[in-house]
């Protein structure tokens, strides 16, 4: 078997339908599972999109550790920061917007408080996709099995 364009160090990438890819693993796959696999995005939540956004950096996961502790003026999140003001007001903003935090003004001096529910949605998708893997695993795991047994191993 030579080399193909899209080889990575040896490695041919594997097609979705390809009828090889039986040949490239170490046991035969059933016939039926040649075919495509869909992608299903119709499950796309901007909201989601907003909420890992907001969780994907670590000065604002910081924030809201301190924030789950007690409501926090501005100037209290920005100091350990070591972040100028308006920095740490555009992470803020970015936590608002997601949902994460409220913030109040009383004169001149702006608080934050976490909103925990907020988390819900995450937390939703994350138990059903680790539900969908869990499933995935353990039928690979089923069959890996089954094809062990009929091989006499």
């Amino acid at each position: 078997m030579g080399r193909m364009p899209g080889d990575v160090a040896g490695i041919r990438p594997f097609l979705v339908g390809d009828k090889n890819l039986a040949y490239r693993l170490s046991f035969p796959l059933p016939e039926h599972r040649h075919s495509a696999i869909l992608s299903n995005m119709t499950k796309h939540d901007p909201d989601l999109s907003l909420l890992f956004h907001a969780l994907a950096d670590a000065t604002r996961r910081s924030i809201l550790t301190r924030l789950a502790e007690t409501p926090a003026r501005v100037t209290d999140l920005a100091e350990p920061t070591g972040l100028r003001l308006p920095t740490v007001m555009r992470h803020l903003a970015v936590l608002e917007e997601a949902g994460l935090i409220t913030t109040s003004k009383d004169g001149r001096i702006r608080t934050c408080a976490i909103v925990p529910e907020a988390m819900e949605p995450a937390r939703t998708w994350m138990d059903e996709q680790r539900a969908i893997w869990e499933g995935r695993l353990d039928r690979l795991n089923a069959y890996v099995m089954t094809v062990m047994k009929e091989r006499g191993e």
